[in-house]
């Protein structure tokens, strides 16, 4: 499962667990790359004869045989059910700790100092735990509630400063474009208007690559050269990237779903349901930053 965060490197399937990926080459026995039970290219993982620990699924081969993903037992594999659960347990981590940080971290002119740098502090923390789960080769459930908890506190003071310092309402504002982004990509995917294959991946990749390479230009550009940089994250220019940033993170959802449908097709373990967690809260989190960010832009322009 990969890490949803553009920033981060999207691990997935098919990187060092040899699950199902994008990139991933169809096994033996599986559909031919481009048949239409396999337009992505994509084996079984789990239908591998060596070097796999799940090639002894009695369905795999059966299946394989027939063209259509693998029906695997519901034992230790892991279901929709799992993905939400530990969606839930992620995403509630992060809103409890925000919470409290919204509550503890006054940002008042005395204030906005300490709040500040105990916020930036987390953010680090965060990041680091965050590209430390990237590149494990196993999800590790104590490490992605701490990205979440330590992400939290990042965002309540975040999200504190721009409600209170700048448009009264901001957060709440950004949560409903948030939901209202995620719901809209859903039934989109569900429906069939979305089709996420190779090409869409390329696409999204190229795209998020060269927005993040310019958010970094201009921080570069702002740290020390003071101002607002090359004026990405400000005025006019700022409300479009802005805008290309949440259409970014809606694509990258599209790519969560579609990594979570492949999982559970392939019988993927249960454990993965918390990488699906974390991809699913790195992106967003990044949607909100970007909503927050617009929200911000658009009240200072007035």
């Amino acid at each position: 499962m990969r890490s949803r965060n553009p920033v981060f490197s999207r691990r997935g399937f098919s990187r060092d667990n040899g699950y199902a990926g994008f990139n991933a080459a169809p096994q033996a026995g599986g559909p031919a790359v481009g048949t239409q039970a396999n337009p992505h290219g994509q084996g079984n993982p789990y239908a591998q004869p060596a070097g796999n620990p799940y090639a002894q699924n009695p369905y795999a081969q059966q299946d394989l045989q027939q063209g259509a993903p693998p029906q695997a037992p519901a034992a230790g594999r892991m279901t929709i059910d799992d993905v939400v659960l530990r969606t839930a347990s992620t995403l509630g981590t992060l809103i409890v700790t925000a919470a409290l940080a919204w509550a503890l971290l006054p940002v008042d002119d005395a204030n906005i100092g300490r709040s500040y740098g105990i916020a930036i502090g987390a953010a680090l923390i965060g990041m680091v735990l965050a590209f430390v789960q990237s590149f494990k080769r196993k999800a590790s459930p104590a490490l992605i509630l701490s990205y979440a908890a330590f992400e939290g506190v990042f965002l309540g003071v975040v999200s504190s400063v721009v409600d209170n310092r700048i448009a009264s309402g901001a957060a709440m504002q950004a949560v409903i474009g948030t939901m209202a982004v995620f719901a809209g990509v859903l039934v989109a995917y569900k429906a069939g208007w979305i089709r996420v294959n190779r090409r869409f991946y390329g696409f999204v990749m190229a795209a998020a690559l060269g927005f993040v390479l310019l958010m970094m230009v201009n921080m570069l550009f702002a740290v020390f050269g003071g101002g607002d940089g090359l004026g990405f994250r400000s005025g006019p220019l700022g409300i479009v990237f802005g805008i290309v940033g949440i259409l970014l993170g809606a694509c990258f959802l599209a790519l969560d779903f579609k990594q979570v449908e492949d999982g559970i097709a392939y019988g993927a373990p249960r454990e993965e349901s918390w990488l699906a967690a974390f991809g699913l809260t790195l992106t967003l989190v990044w949607i909100y930053m970007e909503f927050l960010r617009l929200i911000a832009i658009l009240n200072s322009n007035d």
